[in-house]
């Protein structure tokens, strides 16, 4: 048998103990370089590990709900044979027994009884008894997979073991993944899990509702980046004090540059557009108003000033938003944004962002310019302090002293975080970012 060459985790960036939520070969498949061999998920997107090299899987070193980090073992493979041992039994295979002396088997046990004393009390003999309709196993037995629910093999296994529903419970773990705290809060009764949801935020859950009463209803599970999305916005807009404001600012001179721009452009291959000018201007928009270039510290009585100019430009793919960072915006100038921008939208499209294109922005832009609208509240995306907002620009009358003039005139919206930054701070850096977009040569200035 020839020799097999252990992969490993690649470089992640900061992330680390980052859970495994696919795994998209077994022992005796047969993947070509580059090919997807699982999905991690950090909270900021899903990823694939590619297969370094050609060969044949001979043993998986991981499974879904596992942890891991950079060098982390993956899989065993073999790029000179085909043989492939039989995989071990993992302990998903195997029924777990808990004895006296495992602590989660002392915690867990009168939740267990608990449990056993109230399914027993549920059977057709005890609700008739009571003088109730009949409970049918198929009610009263929990599903075998939890299909969609954030939980490790660990917390399902023991659920099933409790014989409890998981998708009938909130998780109070990271990014809202169930715990076994959550599991065993939740046999045990209100007064424990009134204890778990305490640490939470606090916020009562929208009561649950069966529409399929009212017509034929459809359920279609939320894409990765949505899942992995909802929660950080849902925290930013709980912990951030947003308040948005609104302006506009005349972008005639500079889209007459911009499309002089674009179309050279397009012989090369790539595009120029608005938002190029866009990260410049808010370049030097940050610069001249370094608090919008900062963040809390975590004890929140100190602000940090960073020296850097790394901008998040929000991109819309198929499977939702996706924030990819554009690393020293101030540096480069608006060909290089310009083709930079163009490859970074490719790769996010196709699923092809890692960890280290995803973070380290001090400020985000968030452009719906493609696609209309008026004004909207972008969420700040914190620990950033700001996010500018842009529309679809439109030609409007503007009143020149003596006239009205058709201009072209872009509408903005800056959400900002009020705890750093007051109303007329904001509306000094809006207009001045108005100002800069409003004649093209001070971008360089």
């Amino acid at each position: 048998m020839a020799a097999a060459t252990e992969v490993s985790v690649p470089d992640l960036g900061d992330f680390a103990d980052v859970p495994v939520i696919e795994i998209h070969v077994a022992p005796g498949d047969v993947v070509n370089d580059e090919d997807p061999l699982i999905t991690l998920e950090s909270d900021k997107a899903a990823m694939d590990v590619p297969s370094p090299t050609a060969g044949t899987v001979r043993e998986l070193r991981v499974k879904v709900g596992d942890l891991v980090s950079q060098g982390s073992p993956i899989l065993l493979l073999d790029t000179g044979g085909t043989d492939v041992e039989p995989p071990p039994l993992t302990d998903q295979q195997e029924p777990r027994t808990l004895d006296a002396a495992d602590p989660l088997a002392a915690a867990t046990e009168p939740a267990r009884r608990s449990a056993s004393e109230a399914l027993a009390a549920s059977t057709p003999e005890a609700t008739a008894a009571e003088g109730g309709p009949p409970v049918t196993a198929e009610a009263a037995g929990p599903p075998a997979d939890f299909d969609g629910v954030h939980a490790g093999p660990g917390v399902r296994r023991l659920a099933r073991e409790l014989g409890l529903d998981l998708t009938a419970l909130s998780g109070h773990g990271p990014k809202g993944r169930i715990t076994k705290d959550d599991v065993i809060a939740a046999v045990r009764g209100p007064a424990d899990a009134g204890a778990v949801v305490a640490t939470g935020s606090g916020i009562p859950e929208v009561p649950a509702q069966d529409f399929s009463k009212f017509g034929p209803v459809e359920i279609r599970p939320l894409s990765r980046i949505q899942r992995l999305s909802g929660p950080a916005l849902h925290r930013s807009w709980l912990n951030v004090p947003h308040v948005t404001h609104d302006d506009e600012a005349d972008i005639t001179d500079l889209d007459g540059y911009r499309r002089e721009l674009d179309t050279a452009a397009k012989a090369d291959g790539y595009r120029v557009t608005l938002l190029a000018f866009l990260m410049k201007a808010s370049v030097s928009a940050l610069r001249e108003f370094p608090k919008f270039n900062s963040s809390l510290t975590p004890e929140k009585d100190a602000l940090i000033y960073k020296g850097y100019y790394h901008l998040g430009i929000a991109v819309d793919t198929p499977e939702g938003l996706v924030v990819p960072v554009i690393r020293d915006v101030d540096r480069k100038g608006i060909t290089e944004l310009s083709r930079e921008l163009g490859a970074v939208s490719t790769r996010a499209r196709e699923g092809k962002l890692g960890p280290a294109d995803l973070q380290g922005a001090c400020f985000t832009i968030s452009s719906l310019g493609g696609i209309g609208g008026t004004a909207f509240t972008p969420i700040v995306n914190a620990p950033e302090v700001a996010i500018l907002g842009v529309v679809r620009s439109k030609l409007a009358p503007v009143w020149d002293g003596s006239a009205f003039v058709p201009r072209l005139m872009l509408p903005i919206s800056l959400s900002y975080d009020h705890r750093v930054i007051d109303g007329a701070l904001a509306a000094r850096f809006a207009r001045y970012l108005c100002h800069l977009l409003e004649d093209v040569r001070r971008l360089v200035l």
